[in-house]
């Protein structure tokens, strides 16, 4: 691992905030969505209601999207309910051309709807 992977490793983040609600607190691209996943196996493992906040995330990409239809499909294979809060634009822009909006929109059990104020998009079903 070089010497800026390392750093960048230590960087990503996804925070447990108790009672199965959690923060990501680094961006949702390429570079970072495999470590977060790997933290979340760990952090998701004892959860039944999963609720996954983003208004940190600055930046996302086609990686970040998978990573969220990734936890739904771990959701359903477990049998565990997973929301999502603040998903960031750029994910919600690739879930459009990738005809894949429904999927989220059904993980937030919402539809989901811009947030004119910033660059997120809320979807809490709470």
């Amino acid at each position: 691992m070089t010497d800026m992977n390392k750093g960048n490793k230590e960087r990503v983040h996804l925070e447990g905030l108790g009672g199965g609600r959690f923060a990501v607190r680094s961006d949702l691209t390429f570079e970072c969505a495999t470590i977060i996943l790997s933290q979340s196996k760990r952090l998701f493992a004892d959860c039944e209601h999963i609720s996954v906040d983003m208004s940190g995330v600055q930046q996302a990409d086609s990686a970040g999207l998978a990573l969220l239809l990734e936890w739904i499909s771990w959701a359903q294979h477990f049998d565990r309910k997973i929301a999502y809060e603040n998903i960031p634009k750029q994910i919600l822009a690739i879930a459009k051309i990738s005809e894949v909006t429904g999927i989220l929109s059904a993980a937030v059990e919402i539809p989901v709807q811009p947030n004119d104020s910033d660059d997120t998009v809320s979807a809490n079903p709470h």
